[in-house]
């Protein structure tokens, strides 16, 4: 009797775990998706920024310009709701953690180990990078 109850507590246990790394699992595999896409999705956003910095003051109002700038609302403010935040790069100082130092320079205007300008913006999904800043460092 004592034996059984011993090997139904053992079964018990062993069901809880697998149940549990089940779960852990799935929510893996699940941000390990959701963050595959979200990185194809970056290129697209970097493209939208792009042509509104090209906008003139002569096509601010075309209704052109107002559709994309309604779409690249519509793209980012979904990445924000999906737990997508950019990386606060320019003029912060240099981690490696977040930034890719893809070139360097001296500059007396600003402090040793700082960001100076920022190639490329980077993001991050909860807690884990999307895309490393492509980033200017100063020496």
């Amino acid at each position: 009797m004592k034996e059984n109850a011993d090997k139904y507590q053992r079964a018990m246990a062993e069901f809880d775990n697998f149940r549990k790394r089940t779960i852990k699992e799935k929510a893996t595999m699940y941000d390990n998706g959701v963050k595959e896409v979200l990185e194809k999705l970056l290129p697209a956003i970097d493209n939208f920024e792009r042509a509104l910095e090209h906008i003139t003051d002569a096509e601010k109002d075309l209704s052109i310009t107002k559709g994309v700038e309604m779409i690249y609302k519509q793209l980012t403010d979904t990445m924000t709701e999906l737990g997508v935040k950019e990386i606060d790069a320019l003029h912060q100082e240099f981690d490696p953690n977040l930034h890719h130092a893809v070139t360097h320079e001296e500059n007396d205007a600003y402090d040793d180990n700082l960001v100076a300008e920022v190639f490329q913006k980077g993001y991050m999904y909860k807690d884990t990078v999307l895309r490393y800043s492509m980033v200017k460092v100063v020496n």
